[in-house]
């Protein structure tokens, strides 16, 4: 187990080691065992309830004093839960790396250090498991791990899409004693598609790294271009997948905008497997509005149905990733829209109330990200020449 207990402060942990600090703290032993159980299928539990509100009526926020708790919590979750090599394994750490990028650090023998720095240099720890391949290089595949890599291209997905714009690939990558770049996991991960795999990290890394009418040909033979894996990735069922779809739809809106950025194309004009993509995430934009529960968290059914929860890990872990995808996909104009502030406020809110206990980091970083993603954008700049702008 990857429990770790910082004197005078919380951390945050692998979803099983709740399950033990339960145990061990009675009083909160329902709540915990709830976050356990979930985490077996990737997420949490949830109980079914209709949204009481309409999402369009909302009081007026304070953007300044919301972007100083931002600033806040976003300190706390990169500095006041500082992870370690000997405790924490790669999904954790890796997850930390996608909120804050090259900020992010951990102990390392008795030393802060930057984790990619490590990472990418040789460093050693549990689950992160690089081996050369026969074009490039390969993490390995820990199926549903919480130490090591649980779905193909996990650690490169999100290196491409750490902090607020990933890493370049062509970042030196040591494996083995040898150097390569980051670049090299991309080009095994295009050799070895194929069809109907699970894709989303190696989406977004195609969409960061690549031009959108890369084509390529596999191992089996086969002819792929990112659209292709746009196309695929669009089809998946997004109730059966990972957290709700969430991390399928950040892929997708990851290739979308991409490609638009590119062609100039305005979303409606778009076709082929580009339309499918899109017509998935406006969908899901619908469906996380449409089922926003009353406070202003999203259901913890995700894009599936309205419910809630008592459980605040399970409401921090649906509000987080749901607001994640939402912060890439919406333009300035519906980013201040009442309904995206008041999920803002009450994702700030959650990870107030959590300061003081360990939360899983799957759930901490995805909401540490969505709103650094959100600070960017709607706290560091004047809108008033920018609002419609697309991403």
């Amino acid at each position: 187990m990857l429990l770790l207990f910082l004197p005078m402060r919380a951390g945050c942990t692998d979803s099983c080691s709740h399950f033990l600090w339960s145990a061990i703290h009675s009083l909160r032993a329902a709540v915990f065992a709830a976050v356990f159980c979930g985490a077996l299928t990737g997420c949490m539990g949830s109980q079914d309830t209709a949204s009481t509100v309409d999402a369009t009526e909302h009081l007026p926020i304070d953007r300044a004093a919301l972007c100083l708790r931002i600033d806040r919590v976003l300190d706390h979750a990169q500095n006041a839960r500082r992870l370690n090599s000997s405790d924490h394994a790669a999904w954790q750490i890796v997850h930390g790396i996608l909120a804050f990028g090259n900020d992010f650090q951990i102990e390392h023998n008795g030393s802060t250090v930057c984790a990619l720095d490590y990472l990418l240099g040789g460093g050693t720890l549990t689950g992160w498991t690089l081996r050369k391949g026969d074009v490039g290089v390969i993490a390995v595949l820990e199926g549903g791990s919480k130490s090591g890599q649980g779905h193909p291209d996990q650690w490169l997905g999100y290196l491409s899409q750490c902090a607020l714009g990933g890493i370049s690939p062509h970042t030196p990558l040591v494996v083995g004693g040898h150097t390569f770049t980051v670049l090299k996991l991309l080009d095994q991960a295009k050799h070895d598609i194929t069809s109907g795999q699970e894709a989303t990290w190696t989406l977004m890394a195609l969409s960061a790294y690549l031009p959108s009418d890369t084509s390529w040909i596999a191992r089996d033979g086969s002819e792929w271009t990112v659209e292709r894996v746009a196309e695929m990735e669009s089809q998946a069922d997004l109730a059966a997948s990972p957290c709700g779809g969430t991390h399928r739809l950040y892929g997708l809106v990851s290739a979308v905008n991409h490609y638009l950025s590119e062609t100039k194309q305005k979303p409606e004009n778009l076709s082929g497997g580009w339309a499918k993509a899109e017509n998935t995430i406006q969908h899901a934009i619908e469906s996380a509005r449409r089922y926003q529960q009353a406070d202003g968290s999203f259901s913890t059914s995700y894009l599936e149905r309205a419910s809630t929860s008592a459980d605040v890990f399970a409401k921090l872990g649906a509000t987080g990733h749901i607001f994640e995808f939402l912060v890439l996909t919406l333009d300035n104009n519906r980013l201040t829209e009442p309904w995206v502030d008041r999920a803002a406020h009450r994702l700030v809110t959650l990870l107030e109330q959590t300061q003081d206990l360990d939360v899983e980091c799957g759930a901490l970083y995805h909401a540490a990200h969505g709103l650094l993603l959100y600070r960017e954008r709607l706290c560091t700049k004047d809108l008033s020449n920018s609002l419609g702008s697309p991403l």
